[in-house]
């Protein structure tokens, strides 16, 4: 496919100009020499040439309206169209951010209800939808664990961090000053009780923990591990990023957890990747509810308000109030839901991950082979001992077959790893087309693994020296 500057041809225009009727000014003077630009070079197409070069640009783009997108962790599920009408709505895309609280009453009732339906869905007593994103939300609910600590004037200065945990755990301990100790999984994949005692002492300040953890596995002893957590006066926090495998069937607060961030763009619906924006909502017990952000939304008799009279709150963590079109889809998609229709969807995406599993596990290695939530993980380790076909391989084949690959070598204590994520709103048609690809792929690595080295096949580039595109891109046009 040719670049916009190839189309290119000398004179055409897109666009026809009206004659300006603004006044000549000596621009040079308004804003300085050193910031004028001459001859920009910019390319010269009709509006044909821009309309098809930008339409067939996005055709090679694949995204969850295109196709299956089995990303395991990062949750790219269909978006109902109804929460992207419900955000465009023009008294929510016109309000000014700084407009008086007395314009915004209808956003401000919005989000207070929100927090009200959030904290009713995850058992908590208050949640903030300051957040920009979820590992904006696990920073925001680390910084209150601190400001917890030192009301009580207790000095703690470690976080425990499971080794399935994402990456921005221990990033967010850090942060805060804290030093991350890595808590070891057992033979099933959970907590290994037996090092959580070793490493809980009064030292610790809180254990980070995803449930369900990144192998897409519920923490069978998650009592156990909230009784001994809480036992040497540490706090429970909940990565909430999995949220998607419990709506409406087990409540965190209920269980011990202390804390915990969501993300809005994963288990909501609201769009997720691309850069887009995205929401990570902290909600915590009544013991932590002090330190909330501010400001926060409070309800009066004369209506909704902005109040910041709180001295033990951490402060302000995001501009405005959070990023606001995206709570409005998600509040939405709860509406649209309802509590029995987010419970069906938690089946329905647990039930889907574990027909994938139970599909392909006789081609692939299962590292935990048992019943997996919304996520399940297998492994290419087969394949490597084999033909030396790699998971790497595998994915870059996946591609010809019209599939988005899903997460690969990650949790990284799976070798080989493959987190596979169907959601909630695929369909069994769907589930078994992925699944034999997936199969004939498997195929593939035994009688024709050189097919899998030179994947993928149908792509306009093929394979990239991957280290040379990490290390030293080039993604610059040059004449």
């Amino acid at each position: 496919m040719e670049l916009i500057f190839e189309v290119s041809k000398a004179g055409r225009s897109a666009v026809e100009v009206p004659q300006s009727d603004v006044p000549e000014v000596n621009i040079e003077k308004v804003i300085g020499k050193k910031y004028l630009r001459d001859n920009l070079d910019l390319p010269e197409v009709a509006e044909v040439d821009l309309v098809r070069h930008y339409t067939n640009l996005s055709r090679r783009n694949f995204g969850v309206d295109l196709g299956f997108y089995p990303l395991g962790s990062c949750t790219m599920k269909y978006n109902p169209k109804v929460n992207e009408n419900a955000a465009a709505l023009p008294g929510f895309t016109g309000l000014h951010p700084y407009a008086a609280e007395a314009m915004a009453q209808g956003s401000l009732q919005l989000l207070y209800e929100m927090q009200q339906m959030l904290s009713e869905i995850f058992g908590m007593a208050q949640f903030t939808l300051q957040p920009a994103a979820g590992a904006h939300g696990e920073l925001t609910g680390v910084m209150m664990i601190k400001k917890y600590f030192e009301r009580k004037g207790e000095k703690r200065h470690r976080i425990l961090i499971p080794d399935a945990a994402h990456g921005t755990n221990p990033a967010s301990s850090a942060l805060c000053g804290f030093e991350a100790v890595t808590l070891h999984s057992n033979n099933e994949g959970g907590v290994d009780i037996e090092h959580l005692k070793s490493l809980m002492t009064e030292d610790v300040a809180a254990l980070m923990l995803t449930n369900p953890n990144t192998l897409g596995l519920f923490e069978r002893n998650i009592e156990e591990v909230s009784r001994i957590v809480h036992g040497k006066g540490g706090l429970l926090y909940g990565d909430g990023a999995n949220a998607n495998a419990f709506l409406g069937i087990a409540r965190p607060g209920d269980i011990g957890f202390d804390v915990i961030q969501l993300n809005l763009h994963k288990t909501f619906s609201t769009p997720h990747g691309g850069g887009g924006p995205g929401s990570g909502p902290v909600g915590v017990g009544k013991a932590m509810v002090d330190f909330l952000p501010v400001p926060r939304i409070v309800k009066t008799a004369d209506g909704y308000q902005l109040a910041d009279k709180f001295p033990d709150s951490i402060g302000r963590v995001k501009a405005f109030y959070g990023n606001f079109n995206v709570v409005v889809k998600a509040y939405a998609y709860i509406r649209s839901l309802g509590a029995a229709g987010l419970k069906h969807a938690t089946e329905m995406a647990v039930l889907n991950a574990n027909y994938i599993k139970e599909r392909l596990k006789p081609y692939f290695d299962l590292p935990f082979d048992r019943v997996c939530m919304h996520e399940c993980v297998i492994s290419g380790s087969r394949q490597v001992a084999e033909s030396g076909v790699h998971t790497s391989d595998i994915a870059k084949r996946l591609i010809d077959f019209g599939y988005h690959p899903p997460t690969i070598y990650f949790p990284m204590i799976v070798q080989e790893a493959m987190m596979i994520e169907p959601t909630e709103t695929e369909s069994k048609e769907t589930l078994d087309t992925f699944c034999d690809a997936m199969i004939a792929i498997a195929g593939e690595a035994r009688e024709n693994p050189q097919r899998l080295h030179d994947a993928p096949l149908s792509t306009e580039v093929s394979r990239l020296d991957e280290v040379l595109a990490a290390r030293k891109p080039d993604v610059c046009w040059k004449k």
